[in-house]
């Protein structure tokens, strides 16, 4: 399958700058690198390193890095949105019409719209005016893990299957491995939700409540996931994969991951205004939970982790309240919700 051999990645993030250098090590012909910030566009390019969102990680030499969206996006045949959700509508407006209608875009973004309500990829779309030429990209896929050259494996959602294909073989390596989803919502839910779960997980540790607490939370976790996810529009079973399960996995377990590590932070009782503060990436979960929790209950569902870590992060609950709400609830018959 041919690969795309222009590719523009849209936010110097880690997960952005990771992909370049993915891109960059598999042999892509030509990979831009967009920064939002003017100085810190020229302090890359410059430097060769990214120690504000990646440290520890060269740049590629061949790796073209610009302010100028203009200029990178010229002539691209591919773009990848990694832009944080909150700052997704922001950045695109008056940019997407500088790339044509016919060129492929791929999210990587995890997160909602808080106004909206909206996935990335469906911002994308009301921008551009067409979701056709629009995927995602998710998985278990920590960013410094994939820039190490770490084995990983990711999933592309699009009912295009041709561009599904033409994706895979772009970003495909021996130790990168793409597999395909024609479940767009899914796989774009699954990186959505599975951030909420995280922060949940994280308290866990911060409160050192053990491995079977911890073990027990991400079970129940995975059950809301999949029925939240499938009341958005998603396939179940997609949830149950990489984009799902998988994700969920690794968010909930490394220390590398932004949502656990706030969770933790709030488990040890530090205060949700100051955890954020002092981090300089965001942590998506904190964020979507607000709009995850009026999806929740616009469509009338009971999930009650998700209950707690709205508490916790926007109403001030503390963690051992949102830990004695949970273990006090009714009995349930676990089979039911395992259907």
């Amino acid at each position: 399958m041919e690969r795309f051999g222009r590719v523009v990645i849209v936010g110097d993030g880690g997960w952005g700058t990771a992909l370049a250098r993915l891109l960059v090590a598999g042999g892509t012909e030509s990979v831009g690198l967009w920064s939002h910030d003017p100085e810190y566009a020229g302090f890359l390019a410059r430097e060769r390193r990214n120690p504000r969102y990646l440290p520890g990680f060269d740049l590629p030499a061949a790796l073209a890095v610009s302010n100028d969206f203009a200029a990178l996006a010229e002539g691209a045949d591919l773009l990848v949105s990694a832009v944080p959700t909150g700052y997704l509508r922001a950045v695109w407006r008056g940019r997407v019409d500088q790339v044509p209608p016919a060129t492929p875009i791929v999210s990587v973004s995890k997160g909602l719209e808080e106004e909206t309500l909206l996935r990335p990829s469906e911002v994308l779309a009301a921008l551009r005016g067409d979701a056709a030429r629009i995927c995602v990209l998710s998985g278990p896929n920590i960013a410094r893990e994939i820039a190490a050259g770490l084995p990983a494996a990711t999933v592309v959602g699009t009912p295009d299957r041709a561009l599904a294909r033409r994706v895979a073989a772009t970003f495909g390596s021996p130790t990168f491995r793409v597999y395909s989803n024609p479940d767009r919502a899914g796989v774009e839910l699954g990186g959505v939700l599975k951030n909420v779960i995280a922060l949940a997980a994280g308290m866990c540790d911060g409160m050192r409540l053990g491995d079977n607490a911890k073990a027990a939370l991400v079970s129940r976790g995975m059950l809301e996931i999949a029925r939240l996810g499938a009341a958005l529009g998603g396939q179940r079973v997609t949830f149950f994969g990489l984009a799902g399960l998988g994700d969920l996995l690794t968010t909930c377990m490394s220390p590398s991951s932004r949502n656990r590590t706030f969770g933790e932070r709030l488990g040890r009782g530090e205060r949700v205004a100051d955890v954020a503060q002092s981090m300089t990436q965001v942590a998506e979960g904190v964020r979507s939970a607000r709009p995850l929790h009026q999806l929740m209950h616009r469509h009338g569902l009971v999930l009650p982790i998700l209950e707690e870590v709205y508490r916790v992060v926007h109403e001030g609950r503390s963690c051992p309240a949102a830990l004695n709400a949970l273990m006090t609830r009714a009995h349930k018959d676990e089979l039911h919700d395992l259907g």
